[in-house]
Formats: C-alpha cells, sequence, structure tokens
C-alpha cells in the first residue's frame, strides 16, 4: 500500500498519476518508511493499494523538489542514499529569488492577476518605483514571500487605484532583510528536456499583456494595468507577435 490508498478503494495518489506527473514537494521531509515504499513504487513501476490481491502497474514521471541538503541528511541517516540516485536523475538547481532580479517585475505582475482572479478585486496597476524597491529586497523567503506580499497589496490597495510605495510594509522601505536563502533543488526521474525549458515566465507574460489588451483599447491603459511603461509595452508586444490583438 502507499500514501493517499485506502481500505475502501479510495485511488493513491501515485495511482491517480499514472500515465502523468506527480510533484513531491519537500521531499527531505519524507519519513524513512515512506521514503522505502516510494523507492520499490519507482524501482518496480507498480504498487500494491490497501485491500488489492494484486499489483497494479504504473508508468509515472516523478518531479521532487527540496529546499533541504540531501547529502547531509542521507550522511545522518535522515534520507536513502538509493532514493535520492533514483531522483537525481536531472538535477535543476533554483537560485534564491534575489539571484534573478529580472524575473520580480514579470512574477509582481503574475502573482498580482492570481490573487486579484482569486479575490474577485479589480487588478491594480503597480508603480515603477515599487518594482525597484522590491528588485532591490532579499527575499529571505523567496516566492512564498513574494506571494504573501502581492496578496497583501491587493487587499490594501483602494479599488481603481495603483499601488505606491505608501502601502508597502515597513522591512519593504528598510530592505531590513536577512541575509539566509536556501537554495532551492529539483531534481525529477524520466523527465523530457522540453518540460526543462526556460519559457514559462514568458508564456505567463505573454498571456497577460493579451488579456491586458482584450479589456482595453488604450495602448496607454494596458501598460498602466500592467505597471509598465508605454515603450516597455509596445516591445513586448513587438517580442510576443501580438499586434494584431
Amino acid at each position: 500500500a502507499f500514501t493517499g490508498a485506502s481500505a475502501n478503494g479510495k485511488t493513491g495518489l501515485i495511482q491517480a498519476a499514472n500515465t502523468g506527473t506527480l510533484f513531491l514537494d519537500e521531499i527531505g521531509d519524507m519519513p524513512l518508511m515512506l521514503q522505502a515504499k516510494l523507492l520499490r513504487a519507482i524501482e518496480a513501476r507498480e504498487i500494491l493499494p490497501i485491500g488489492a490481491s494484486s499489483p497494479i502497474q504504473v508508468d509515472i514521471r516523478i518531479i521532487s523538489a527540496t529546499n533541504q541538503n540531501l547529502a547531509q541528511f542521507i550522511a545522518e541517516g535522515k534520507f536513502r542514499e538509493d532514493l535520492f540516485y533514483r531522483l537525481n536523475v536531472i538535477p535543476i538547481t533554483l537560485p534564491p529569488l534575489r539571484e534573478r532580479q529580472e524575473d520580480i517585475e514579470l512574477l509582481v505582475h503574475y502573482f498580482l492577476h492570481l490573487h486579484t482572479r482569486r479575490l474577485g478585486s479589480v487588478y491594480p496597476g503597480i508603480a515603477p518605483d515599487v518594482v525597484e524597491i522590491l528588485r532591490k529586497h532579499r527575499w529571505p523567503g523567496n516566492l512564498r514571500e513574494l506571494s504573501n506580499l502581492m496578496e497583501y497589496l491587493v487587499n490594501v490597495v483602494p479599488s481603481g487605484e495603483v499601488i505606491d510605495s505608501t502601502l508597502l510594509p515597513p522591512n519593504l522601505l528598510n530592505n531590513g532583510t536577512t541575509e539566509q536563502s536556501d537554495v532551492t533543488e529539483v531534481s525529477e526521474a524520466h523527465l523530457s528536456l522540453d518540460d526543462a525549458g526556460g519559457t514559462a515566465l514568458e508564456e505567463m507574460e505573454k498571456q497577460m499583456i493579451r488579456e491586458a489588451l482584450s479589456r482595453h483599447n488604450s495602448k496607454k491603459q494596458v501598460a498602466d494595468e500592467l505597471g509598465i511603461g508605454i515603450a516597455t509595452l509596445y516591445r513586448k508586444i513587438k517580442k510576443y507577435e501580438l499586434l494584431n490583438t
């Protein structure tokens, strides 16, 4: 049996992911007993649900992520070495957000869209000087910290107004952040190289620009909504071939 399985016949997580992808976040926190079961499922490509009399074949791709030092965990007996090498087929190291300043503006708009849709709010613009402040922040909490900040700003910005620096929490204005930020390691088993491409952020940006263009007749209004300059907007429209949108 495996996690998610039950005696009443409920489909377990691995069985549900058959012919698809199973993402295991914070793999370093998985108990050793569960690690052994996961290793067997990967090696045998089969699982035995609770109550079943015969195993079920599964074909899944596993993506795992951690911000822990798994080599240290292996030395301390907290993580199985054989499972580590099974998962560590194509390791991808993601640098902390503070080292990806070029991604800040795009991620800001992505999370603003995400939280305004979830809350049913009006999408606010964001002042360019705020984006610059966010670029200089150290982001010890990485993406979770940025997402939480955007959710906070969506809740406090007056409807129809632009997010300006007066709405930012004091720690952002003082830039009083810690230096510590763990590098996240992402490991994959059975990953195609196409899936590891670096176009996901660009696709999100393209979609956000396309949606904003559909809502406004004026390019100035589009630029204001996205919180970018009009020249930047035209450059991105040309880049993503949205001239006829």
